[in-house]
C-alpha cells in the first residue's frame, strides 16, 4: 500500500472559528472523472447541486497550495483542496464563555448552558470551541474532551496541537477525577451516599439512551449535600463517562433532574431553548496531574445552578 504523505497546511484561514474542509482527490483507476469539477460534483453535487457548485468554482470558493482552483484542470489523484462550507444561520447562545485558567498549554472554559464543545449537527459557530478560538485569538485551539451542549461547566482546551493527545490520554484512561453538580428532586426514602452501576446503552440517532441487563459498564457515585422545598443539591462523581451517564442514574432513582429535555420525557425534538431553563447539571471540578509539566492541577467552576439560589 502506497503511504500518504503529510497534508500541506490550508491556504486558506479559519471562517468564524471553524477550519475550512480539506479534501484529498482519490485514486481513479477507472478514469470517471476527467476533471476536477467531474469529481467534485460526484462528490458534493447530491448535497448542493450542479448549479451551486459551479457558482463556488466560479468564486474561487475552491483552492490548492498553488491557489483558487477552477474545475476544468485534469484530474490528478492525491491533491488537496480546500474550501469554507456555508453556515446555516445560528441563534447565539446568550451567555459568555468563561475563561478560568489560560497558560501556554491549556485553557480551561466555563461553558454556559446550551453552548456545544465542538461543532456538530446544526451547531457550527456556536460552539465554545469557535468562540474561544476568536475571542482569544488562538486558532489552534482545541478540546481535550467534550461537554454536553446543555450541560454547563468546565472543559479543557489545549493550545498547543501536539501536545493534545497526552490531554486526552488522560480523559481516555480516566485519570481525570471529575465533580459534578446536580439540582433535582429530593426523596426522604432514598439514602446517601450511594453508588449506581448498570448497562447503558446509546443507540446513534435515538436522543435518549437508556439502560438494560446485563454487566454493568457505567458507575456512579451520588452524594447529597443539601435539601430544602422538595428539592436536593447533589455531588456527582463518575467513574465511567458513558452518554447522558449522570442524567440515567438520577433518573433510575427517580429524580431526574430539573430541566432535563430528555430524561424521563423526551420533549419535542428541534423545539427552541428556553434559556430560562437551563439542565441543572454542572461540570465543577476537574482534577489530574499534567501529562506535560507534570504538576498537580485542580479547576473549579465559578459557575451556580439557578435552581438552586444562594445568598
Amino acid at each position: 500500500m502506497r503511504g500518504r504523505s503529510k497534508p500541506p497546511p490550508s491556504p486558506l484561514p479559519q471562517r468564524d472559528g471553524i477550519d475550512p474542509v480539506r479534501v484529498r482527490l482519490p485514486d481513479d483507476p477507472g478514469e470517471r472523472w476527467p476533471t476536477v469539477r467531474d469529481h467534485l460534483l460526484e462528490r458534493f453535487g447530491g448535497a448542493i447541486g450542479a448549479d451551486r457548485l459551479d457558482a463556488m468554482l466560479a468564486a474561487d470558493r475552491f483552492v490548492s497550495a498553488r491557489g483558487p482552483v477552477t474545475g476544468r484542470e485534469p484530474y490528478a489523484a492525491g491533491r488537496y483542496l480546500w474550501f469554507h462550507r456555508d453556515f446555516a444561520p445560528e441563534e447565539p447562545v446568550p451567555f459568555p464563555v468563561g475563561v478560568v485558567h489560560r497558560d501556554e498549554h491549556l485553557v480551561v472554559a466555563d461553558k454556559p448552558h446550551f453552548l456545544a464543545t465542538t461543532p456538530r449537527g446544526r451547531h457550527i459557530t456556536q460552539t465554545a470551541v469557535a468562540r474561544l478560538r476568536r475571542e482569544l485569538d488562538l486558532p489552534l485551539l482545541q478540546p481535550a474532551h467534550r461537554l454536553d451542549r446543555l450541560t454547563a461547566g468546565l472543559v479543557l482546551f489545549v493550545v498547543r496541537p501536539e501536545e493534545r493527545g497526552a490531554y486526552q490520554t488522560l480523559f481516555r484512561d480516566r485519570l481525570v477525577r471529575k465533580e459534578y453538580e446536580a439540582v433535582a428532586p429530593y426523596d426522604a426514602r432514598l439514602a446517601f451516599p450511594r453508588t449506581v452501576r448498570s448497562l447503558i446503552v446509546k443507540e446513534r440517532g435515538v436522543i435518549a439512551a437508556r439502560e438494560e441487563p446485563g454487566e454493568p459498564n457505567s458507575e456512579s457515585r451520588i452524594e447529597l449535600l443539601e435539601h430544602r422545598e422538595g428539592l436536593g443539591r447533589y455531588r456527582l462523581l463518575p467513574a465511567t463517562g458513558r452518554t447522558h451517564q449522570l442524567r440515567v442514574h438520577m433518573n433510575s432513582l427517580g429524580l431526574p433532574l430539573v430541566h432535563d429535555p430528555v430524561y424521563p420525557v423526551v420533549e419535542a425534538e428541534g423545539a427552541p431553548d428556553d434559556w430560562s431553563r437551563p439542565l441543572q447539571l454542572l461540570a465543577k471540578v476537574l482534577e489530574f496531574t499534567d501529562p506535560v509539566t507534570g504538576e498537580p492541577r485542580r479547576f473549579r467552576s465559578g459557575l451556580r445552578l439557578s435552581a438552586w439560589p444562594r445568598g
